[in-house]
């Protein structure tokens, strides 16, 4: 299946958070946060490549309660309004 956003959306496959700590201890799924990390699955039409320069596989944090969650063959993914998007997250 291919999901394709419309407009000014883009869809983001939602980075979860690692269930234990750096010391090791584990989290139970109450104790962890809303994730706000997500990998860039593929941008709409509408996305003003200057005012959001994404490109598919960025990594990106978005805002805590934006866009609509959903599941794809056991996949979670969020489709988001590009201005939601906050940071380009890179690893150097």
């Amino acid at each position: 299946m291919q999901i394709e956003p419309m407009g000014s959306r883009v869809l983001l496959k939602i980075i979860e958070e690692e269930d234990r700590t750096s010391a090791g201890i584990y989290l139970p799924e109450t104790a962890k946060e809303k994730p706000q990390e997500g990998e860039v699955v593929a941008i709409g039409p509408d996305v003003d490549e200057d005012e959001v320069p994404l490109e598919v596989g960025d990594r990106v944090m978005y805002a805590k309660y934006s866009g609509t969650e959903i599941k794809v063959d056991g996949e979670q993914y969020l489709i988001i309004d590009a201005g939601d998007i906050l940071a380009r997250i890179r690893k150097d």
